[in-house]
């Protein structure tokens, strides 16, 4: 944060000055609400004054009184923030998706802080860093113990500065020294596009960025151009948090005529209020689309989705997105830092707020609630289906979601996955294309082997469950005379980690794929694989097939 309220004498001269010059203009109305402001302001500098000149022990202005802005922005939304100098790359690594640094995902396990995944075309790539690889020190200085945000700090810095790194290799124990030129790094708005069986094309889009709604649009186009018969296209905005509202107009006009209305804006400020249309003609705008979500498609995801959905353009497939409709700007403040505030609700063609909890009504303890379903207002798109609003996008055709189970959430937290590709790639110079690739039963053998004497303990949800139950039953005075039962239950509850194993192979054998497919053909590989045992990509390809249900869902017949 640097100078940023660092001398006591001008933060209470500068709020004094402000609040002379407020109550001057203000101080004749007592129902204004400026004076009520300049009073206030005017009450919590004398009070400041008077604590720091006073109280016993000496108390740090930026730190106090950033504690007061932080407790106002506690009555805000989670989204109204004040950014301080020091923070200022993350807000552009927001709205831009660049940052400097040197291009590569790390993750620490124990001691020491490996490579996850390296960008390609990035300088951990050119200078042939691979996933696994383990940080041993910086320009000299050891990274054994070091924090896995302090490390990630230390990686960023201004594009063109140089960093000497020692990796040592995870299964030779080789340490190289490399240096590693910090670039500028431009992580990509899709990350993957190709198609899926049968002539359907896919496109996954992870962030609003800027320039990403022409990277959607040239992703389309490109498919088009390798197979003019294309029977349907799928637009993949889970996991999606948003970004700029102005690409998500411009992803849409990929698929929506010229001069319909994507989403309009209303707020306070009345002359900020907008309406934004499509101002193009678009790539394609007859194509079966299905755009795919789930709870994390958030914000400019849920502007796309929700005009796709109201337009009666293409379906939905997947979750209930996150349910975000609010708009946030930001306006400047003294000493280079930023207040990034909710300035406007937004609205999709037919009129609905998708916004899912209610921050302006809060509970006595300050909790918010989500909007009840007793309140949300029905709205029709323009074919006359009804659509809700206040509970984000509902899909038009529902997939559950997809949980892992105990022993694969153990062996990923463990990292057990991870080291065995790692060791899988060393010793495995070529493998198959990555939607191709998969392991026979031999090698998941040896997975297993790998995994003998490595401890992946976990608890069941059963034995939480039963667990707590016992917990309960203790404080409640039943517990022994029910004890007997409880343990003949807890010996069937126990888990054999071998058979548990087994039950959950398939699970387990495609995520060890996914992660070997990763050391060859990086993100994009993992992704391409991913997508053969997608339960949603799967859904959303046997709609865009069948026409006649592709259109049922979109006719109003079905509405809700």
């Amino acid at each position: 944060m640097g100078n940023f309220f660092t001398r006591k004498k001008k933060i209470i001269g500068g709020l004094l000055a402000l609040l002379i010059t407020a109550t001057g203009i203000f101080a004749f109305d007592e129902n204004n609400k400026y004076f009520l402001i300049a009073k206030n302001l005017d009450l919590f500098a004398a009070f400041y004054h008077e604590l720091d000149t006073y109280y016993v022990d000496d108390l740090p202005p930026e730190k106090t009184i950033r504690k007061g802005m932080e407790a106002i922005l506690d009555d805000t939304d989670p989204y109204t923030d004040f950014i301080a100098e020091d923070n200022l790359d993350e807000l552009k690594y927001m709205a831009t998706g660049k940052y400097g640094g040197v291009g590569a995902s790390i993750t620490t396990n124990g001691d020491w802080t490996c490579i996850t995944d390296v960008y390609p075309g990035s300088p951990m790539d050119k200078a042939n860093v691979k996933p696994g690889d383990i940080l041993e020190t910086m320009d000299g200085r050891s990274l054994k113990n070091i924090p896995q945000d302090s490390i990630s700090r230390m990686l960023k810095g201004t594009p063109g500065t140089p960093l000497d790194i020692a990796f040592r290799n995870p299964v030779t124990n080789a340490v190289a020294t490399k240096r590693i030129v910090r670039q500028e790094i431009n992580v990509k708005a899709v990350s993957y596009s190709g198609f899926v069986k049968n002539d359907i094309g896919y496109i996954k889009m992870t962030q609003f960025t800027e320039n990403s709604g022409n990277m959607v649009r040239k992703a389309f186009e490109q498919l088009k151009q390798q197979n003019p018969s294309m029977k349907g296209v799928i637009l993949d905005l889970r996991g999606n948090p948003g970004g700029l509202l102005d690409e998500a107009v411009i992803v849409a006009n990929t698929f929506v005529d010229k001069n319909k209305q994507i989403v309009s804006t209303r707020g306070k400020v009345k002359n900020w209020d907008r309406s934004y249309e499509t101002s193009g003609a678009p790539a394609d705008d007859h194509i079966p689309l299905a755009v795919l979500t789930n709870h994390s498609s958030a914000s400019a995801s849920e502007i796309v989705a929700g005009s796709i959905q109201d337009l009666d353009r293409g379906i939905i497939v997947g979750q209930r997105s996150y349910g975000k409709g609010l708009v946030q700007t930001t306006r400047p403040l003294p000493y280079n830092a930023k207040l990034k505030v909710t300035t406007a609700k937004y609205y999709t063609p037919s009129g609905r707020c998708i916004q899912a909890i209610d921050y302006s009504h809060r509970n006595e303890d300050g909790s918010v609630d989500f909007v009840a379903d007793s309140l949300r207002k029905s709205f029709k798109t323009a074919g006359g289906r009804v659509v809700k609003d206040g509970g984000g996008i509902e899909p038009d055709a529902k997939v559950d979601p997809t949980y892992l189970s105990q022993v694969a959430v153990s062996l990923l937290r463990k990292q057990y996955i991870f080291d065995y590709a790692t060791q899988y790639y060393y010793s495995h110079p070529k493998i198959a294309t990555a939607a191709n690739f998969s392991l026979t039963d031999q090698e998941f053998n040896e997975f297993e082997h790998f995994l003998d004497n490595k401890d992946y303990s976990y608890k069941t949800r059963s034995e939480d469950a039963l667990e707590s139950f016992k917990t309960t039953a203790r404080k409640e005075k039943y517990y022994d005379a029910v004890s007997k039962d409880l343990e003949v239950l807890e010996q069937k509850l126990k888990h054999d980690k071998k058979q548990d194993l087994l039950k959950n192979k398939e699970e387990i054998k495609r995520l060890l794929e996914e992660e070997i497919v990763n050391r060859y053909y990086m993100q994009e590989g993992r992704i391409a694989k991913s997508l053969t045992a997608d339960n949603e990509v799967n859904k959303a390809i046997s709609l865009l097939l069948n026409q006649p249900s592709y259109k049922k869902i979109l006719s109003a017949s079905t509405a809700n």
